[in-house]
């Protein structure tokens, strides 16, 4: 928010009335701004979603990244509204690098180098981080669907959620429960990604042994997604939603590409092996410009031995797994899906006077062409874009100021609020060595 300064002038001479007259007509207006809920009531706002609304970011959670949540920098803008406390399961400082997370080292010959971070973990046991179970506000569970979020046992399987139940409700809460009668008066509401970027960062194959690559069907998503509202709603209660962005929109998916995988294998071959071949439905083919590969791609093992078989992903007698790669038509499945699920999210919203925060329009913008935000240039890009973390897939600093002023941006729509926007500006994208 930029604020207008005021210039205050003393004058001690007995003709002031005639100066102020008289200079009257060129002195500049104050536009001072004063924020104001509208129709909503801001008074106790809770937070629902998945890894975007914790803070996730980098592969992992960690304090900073909870503390420039896009709900986190939401509720502080409420607070000039009539807004009230906002809690956050935030890691202590103690244990402030949380689960662990990546971070950038070196850059080598324009190659980002990454490490983990070990060290003041939120470790209480493998696998187990240490408890929060005090009341909050932000509710952003990492890993959570919307599927799983009616599974009373999903807490054995989520750390991230585990964390938050006391030791009675681990196996017996669903996170539908959980968020359920916190007598909010408004509510932000993003949860669905998960259910297609499981299967899409699997290479759209779905792992039996995992539900979390499964991508959820249509009725499903529809059902579910309305029995949430529905509750949420309950006593006309008013929030925003937010729609699903497409998978294509995020540089997991679009940094490691087939043009550089093969150049890669043409010069480490001496020009011997020149393409890619990966499996699809109708058999093994070339890759093209068109098929995704991860940001996790494992490029040590093209050309190694599989099953006996020299020359991996190399050959179309020995294409690389369904899962390592993302082939044209699992994408147009994938978008598809995207598509149908945000048309429910708009409808359910219409329906139920929400506000609509159009996550998807917003990220496909950001990727092409880009934006500029106050002279800063934000785009897609790994590394560089500003918008997005070292894992690819979540938000930096920045990009979580920029979608909470999304947010904003729909609320102060939909219901005639004022609420400021957060300066971008002051907060980093990834962070160098």
């Amino acid at each position: 928010m930029v604020k207008t300064m005021k210039k205050v002038f003393n004058y001690t001479w007995i003709n002031i009335g005639l100066l102020a007259l008289a200079f009257s007509s060129c002195k500049p207006e104050i536009d001072s701004f004063e924020a104001r809920p509208g129709e909503a009531d801001f008074s106790k706002y809770i937070a629902i979603g998945n890894s975007l609304t914790a803070g996730f970011a980098d592969g992992g959670l960690y304090l900073e990244g909870q503390q420039v949540a896009f709900p986190n920098l939401i509720a502080e803008q409420m607070r000039q509204a009539g807004g009230g406390q906002f809690r956050s399961p935030f890691f202590s400082e103690e244990q402030r690098n949380g689960s662990g997370y990546l971070q950038l080292t070196a850059l080598v010959n324009g190659q980002p180098q990454t490490a983990n971070v070990t060290s003041s973990l939120g470790y209480r046991a493998p696998g187990r981080l240490t408890k929060f179970t005090d009341e909050v506000e932000n509710l952003g569970v990492p890993g959570m669907r919307l599927d799983l979020a009616f599974i009373p046992e999903f807490g054995s399987l989520n750390m991230y959620y585990e964390r938050l139940l006391p030791d009675a409700d681990v196996n017996t809460k669903a996170y539908f429960d959980f968020v359920s009668n916190r007598n909010h008066t408004f509510f932000s509401f993003w949860l669905g990604n998960n259910d297609v970027l499981g299967y899409a960062s699997n290479g759209g194959y779905t792992d039996p042994q995992n539900p979390t690559t499964a991508l959820t069907s249509v009725a499903t998503f529809s059902a579910l997604y309305n029995r949430f509202i529905n509750t949420l709603t309950e006593g006309d209660k008013k929030g925003v939603v937010a729609t699903i962005p497409t998978v294509t929109s995020v540089p997991f998916f679009t940094t490691v590409t087939t043009a550089r995988l093969e150049a890669g294998v043409s010069a480490s071959t001496n020009g011997q092996f020149t393409r890619i071949f990966i499996s699809t439905a109708a058999g093994p083919r070339a890759a093209t410009s068109e098929d995704l590969f991860t940001l996790t791609f494992p490029t040590d093992t093209l050309g190694k031995t599989r099953n006996g078989i020299p020359g991996y992903g190399l050959s179309p007698l020995n294409p690389l797994e369904d899962k390592l790669a993302l082939d044209r038509d699992e994408i147009v499945e994938i978008t598809e899906r995207v598509n149908a699920f945000n048309e429910i999210i708009k409808t359910t919203a219409a329906n139920k006077n929400l506000a609509v925060a159009d996550a998807q329009a917003f990220l496909n913008n950001v990727k092409n062409p880009g934006i500029i935000y106050n002279g800063v240039g934000i785009n897609a890009s790994f590394i560089t874009g500003n918008a997005f973390s070292l894992d690819g897939v979540h938000l930096t600093p920045m990009g979580n100021a920029l979608i909470a002023n999304l947010f904003i941006d729909a609320i102060n729509n939909k219901y005639g609020s004022r609420l400021p926007k957060v300066d971008a500006t002051k907060y980093r994208g990834v962070k160098f060595p």
